[in-house]
């Protein structure tokens, strides 16, 4: 049996850690479903399970092969291991947190990709940005005003997450277990490279 990886998406402040730190405890001891550990050039934040690297290292990771994904973005480099292709490919459902930039390479690199998109209101997501306390006026304005690299790219499911953080991560945990059992999602979805975004997931609300 192919496993699949399950890219979860959204903007900074989304809740993206937070909900997949949720749906990680609903499926803890389940050895169908890995949480990808992502290499960053900076220390993990609150709920944010990582790999500090430096500059360097990081370089000589991604010169290696040692991602199957990796980008950069707010003047920071993230990769996911190569390991979790291998996991896929062996029937594990891997979830990560990746950048929508990377969406357009997701059925080049994995048997079978899922997108889960995180949203939440704008003025809720300023708010737990700020309170992180990592950027500067200038840098915190230029990260909500960074544009949607893969605006009509559609996604599988989309988590409006201004409920509680317990039905967020219990929304992705189902999605997750369908993704692993459900034989309708035995072969990874169909994506125009060029996708009309009325084809996109309907937003479903954490609690619904």
């Amino acid at each position: 049996m192919t496993g699949a990886f399950v890219a979860v998406v959204g903007p900074s402040g989304a809740g993206k850690d937070s909900v997949i730190d949720a749906a990680r405890r609903r499926l803890d001891g389940d050895p169908t479903f890995v949480f990808a550990r992502r290499v960053i050039t900076r220390p993990a934040g609150p709920a944010e399970d990582c790999a500090f690297v430096t500059e360097e290292q990081f370089a000589a990771h991604e010169a290696s092969g040692s991602f199957s994904l990796a980008w950069r973005a707010h003047g920071l480099a993230y990769g996911i291991p190569v390991e979790n292709l291998a996991l896929v490919r062996g029937g594990t459902v891997v979830v990560g947190n990746v950048s929508r930039a990377v969406l357009t390479e997701l059925d080049d690199r994995f048997p079978r990709a899922y997108v889960v998109r995180i949203t939440v209101p704008e003025d809720v997501r300023r708010a737990r940005i700020a309170a992180r306390g990592r950027e500067d006026d200038a840098a915190l304005a230029a990260r909500l005003d960074r544009p949607d690299p893969a605006p009509g790219h559609p996604a599988d499911l989309e988590i409006v997450n201004d409920a509680t953080l317990e039905e967020a991560g219990e929304t992705l945990a189902a999605f997750l277990r369908e993704v692993a059992g459900s034989p309708e999602m035995s072969a990874s979805p169909e994506r125009p490279r060029d996708p009309d975004p009325e084809n996109a997931a309907s937003p479903k609300k954490a609690g619904g």
